[in-house]
């Protein structure tokens, strides 16, 4: 077996045992980046040189208890790395280096993990497909005339396609559930805090949470315990707490109260259609939580208009801070132009009304949720969506399409619920579809679990794509 088809767990082991050399498994993976990514558009940026120095210097000065340990990974290109091409999807920094790291990347080094490069982003995060103008578009390898989602397209295009053995990403609004289910990964957005470099409570109502993109469970555990470590500003230093996330997925014990849920909060909103593919990837997880002797029983959301008007203002507050004015402004793609002009003209009592109206939301779909461990939905209602489907010029449009294309993963973000996308099933044109599973606040270690088990019985970690 070639070193990328062994999971990052063994890899990681191999490492530790010094079968091989981080500077050996970097050099692995930057070969394959240059042989396959041109099709593929997982990489914004490949530091080959800086990576392969970085792997000599883990190797000599970095303990190997570290938690990655000479593994490979990719930082966003919405992540700032001293010195490294930052273009945060957009012609505005097209050729932007800047002179600090942000808070996640200083933790992915503490953690002794390789940066390979940049993965590719839509413009400032925005999109949940990864489609720019500073960029070739992100793809995902089972059909390269489809695209990887997003915002975290990248990345799951260079875990599905193994150039990365494991990748983070971030979530805002199913920017790693989304790319996730587009390119046959598990992919899991964290409880809002839970993460300290990544905290959602440092954006705009709480939204975005740093977490995982994998090939299995057990790989999205490791990566997400080394995440949920101490902040790289932390005077003391470094402490993780021994793998609990893995454990759980390890082990993959417990049986699960489970509910099955197809209403979305933008059903009053928009004409979300449920598709074929998707109905039968849900139907094939409950059939499994069936068999496996787990309590599964029918769930719907009660209606609510507020959500929808919202987490549109919501949305459109937090482009108002991107540096465009005067002619800059030209500079930016037809939907960031849209978010910033409808941000810029919000007043104070807008926003206010907003932000209310999204913490009522929370406690209202804790309440609704309270009586299961696990609520269950289709991660995506349509398949993977051919590049270039998005509409580019009509804002409106976009963003219909784009609830349409996701409808149930906003409102997690907005719940500051944990949840977990599992590649359960194939079409017959061998697209992935996946299942999203929501937890309680708090409650990675339930989902783990559960996706552990479900991984057992449907093996998605031996399906591959052609580049594999």
């Amino acid at each position: 077996m070639e070193l990328h088809e062994f999971t990052a767990q063994v890899q990681l082991y191999q490492l530790r045992r010094g079968d091989i050399t981080p500077t050996e498994l970097a050099t692995h993976y930057l070969d394959r980046i240059e042989r396959l990514d041109g099709a593929l558009g997982a990489f914004t940026t490949v530091t080959r040189d800086a990576a392969l120095e970085r792997a000599r210097h883990v190797e000599q000065h970095v303990p190997k208890a570290a938690p990655l340990w000479g593994l490979p990974l990719g930082d966003k290109d919405l992540w700032r790395r001293a010195g490294v091409r930052t273009t945060m999807g957009s012609r505005l920094f097209e050729h932007h280096v800047p002179e600090q790291s942000d808070e996640i990347v200083l933790a992915l080094d503490a953690a002794g993990a390789v940066s390979l490069g940049k993965t590719n982003a839509p413009e400032f995060g925005l999109a949940g497909y990864t489609e720019s103008l500073v960029a070739p578009p992100a793809r995902t390898p089972w059909d390269p005339a489809r695209g990887a989602g997003g915002s975290s397209g990248g990345a799951a295009t260079a875990v599905a396609a193994g150039l990365l053995p494991v990748a983070p990403g971030s979530d805002g609004g199913g920017s790693i559930r989304i790319p996730a289910a587009a390119t046959g990964l598990v992919g899991l957005k964290p409880s809002r805090g839970r993460v300290p470099a990544g905290s959602g409570f440092l954006s705009l109502a709480g939204l975005v949470a740093v977490g995982p993109l994998a090939r299995t469970v057990a790989d999205a555990a490791l990566l997400l315990d080394a995440l949920d470590g101490p902040s790289p500003w932390a005077t003391a230093p470094p402490r993780w707490d021994g793998g609990a996330y893995l454990n759980a997925a390890v082990r993959g014990e417990g049986r699960f109260q489970v509910g099955v849920m197809t209403t979305s909060p933008w059903d009053a909103h928009y004409d979300i259609r449920v598709s074929a593919e998707a109905s039968a990837a849900l139907d094939l997880a409950r059939r499994e939580l069936d068999a496996l002797g787990h309590g599964v029983e029918e769930h719907a959301l009660e209606p609510d208009d507020s959500y929808g008007p919202a987490f549109r203002t919501i949305w459109q507050a937090s482009a108002v801070g991107i540096p465009a004015e005067g002619e800059r402004l030209a500079l930016v793609e037809p939907l960031t132009r849209w978010l910033i002009d409808r941000g810029r003209a919000l007043g104070a009592q807008g926003l206010a009304d907003a932000l209310r109206a999204l913490a009522v939301y929370e406690r209202s779909v804790i309440r609704q949720f309270a009586a299961y461990d696990v609520v269950m939905t289709p991660t995506l209602a349509l398949t993977p969506r051919p590049v270039g489907w998005f509409d580019a010029e009509d804002a409106e449009r976009n963003f219909e399409q784009q609830c349409q294309y996701s409808p149930w993963t906003s409102f997690v973000n907005v719940s500051g619920l944990p949840a977990i996308t599992l590649p359960v099933a194939q079409t017959e044109e061998g697209l992935p579809m996946g299942v999203q599973l929501i937890g309680r606040p708090g409650g990675e270690h339930t989902l783990l679990a559960l996706g552990a088990q479900l991984e057992r019985r449907l093996g998605w970690g031996r399906r591959h794509p052609t580049q594999w």
